[in-house]
């Protein structure tokens, strides 16, 4: 059976990862099979670029990745840039004036690189989860002005729930807003989501989007479950994003990625 989708985008955490951060070998295999296919098996993550080729790299991918939810789409093998999208100066300095005063932690990346304000439980966390050191910047105005990749507060869901509504009054036309976990609040530019950032790679590729699938668990995963042909939530998902998908998977623990692979491209 020759498949209709050319193009699969996967969110890695809390999708094609376990619990335990595993890449079953089931999943493994269904991907390489779609890859032997010819299908474009590419990655969609908040995480940073060098976060996400460690991942790659245990499924043999050698294309283009999204990362940063979007803000940064990268080649694996030789580092060319696609698409690239910062936040905007005056929003990072508005951003960093407003975790200072709530006294907030607030993460940024330059140049694949992490940085935070101070030392603690959250970023160490953050690093271990996410497999990359981190740097300490007293001075994160000056992170700001150097054209950060995104920025990244952490703290309990509720207190980012209830700061959604006034950040985007003060800077919601000037930066995308979104939540990668429930603890994870992420500003970027109003044009670095996953879905400008899948429509962007399609387009690289020759592929309409309505030969695309995108895989996904999570808010940030909203846009790119939208622009996608076919758009597909996790049964661990989010319910907001299980509203907008066109498909229901099983969950990261019971290989809801294998079986879209299977179902929409193997035609197992």
């Amino acid at each position: 059976m020759e498949t209709k989708y050319k193009l699969i985008a996967i969110d890695i955490d809390d999708t094609l990862l376990t619990d335990d951060l595993q890449v079953t070998p089931g999943t493994r295999e269904a991907l390489s099979e779609a890859i032997r296919l010819g299908t474009v098996v590419t990655l969609a993550t908040g995480r940073m670029f060098s976060s996400t080729k460690k991942v790659a790299g245990q499924l043999g991918l050698n294309v283009p990745i999204i990362t940063y939810q979007g803000a940064l789409v990268k080649n694996l093998l030789d580092g060319e840039v696609l698409y690239e999208r910062s936040v905007p100066e005056d929003v990072a300095l508005e951003v960093v004036a407003y975790a200072q005063q709530r006294g907030l932690h607030l993460q940024g990346y330059i140049d694949d690189r992490l940085y935070a304000a101070e030392e603690n439980d959250k970023v160490k966390a953050y690093s271990k989860l996410v497999d990359v050191p981190y740097e300490i910047e007293a001075n994160f105005h000056g992170v700001a002005k150097r054209g950060s990749t995104k920025l990244l507060i952490i703290d309990d869901p509720d207190k980012l729930d209830a700061m959604i509504p006034e950040l985007k009054q003060k800077i919601g036309q000037r930066a995308h807003i979104t939540k990668s976990k429930p603890n994870f609040l992420e500003i970027l530019h109003p044009e670095a989501t996953k879905g400008h950032a899948l429509l962007h790679l399609a387009a690289h590729y020759g592929i309409d989007r309505s030969e695309t699938i995108a895989v996904g668990d999570s808010w940030n995963d909203h846009e790119m479950i939208e622009a996608a042909g076919l758009g597909v939530a996790m049964a661990n998902a989010v319910e907001p994003l299980k509203r907008v998908a066109d498909h229901i998977t099983l969950s990261n623990n019971e290989e809801g990625v294998r079986a879209v692979v299977e179902r929409f491209i193997l035609g197992k």
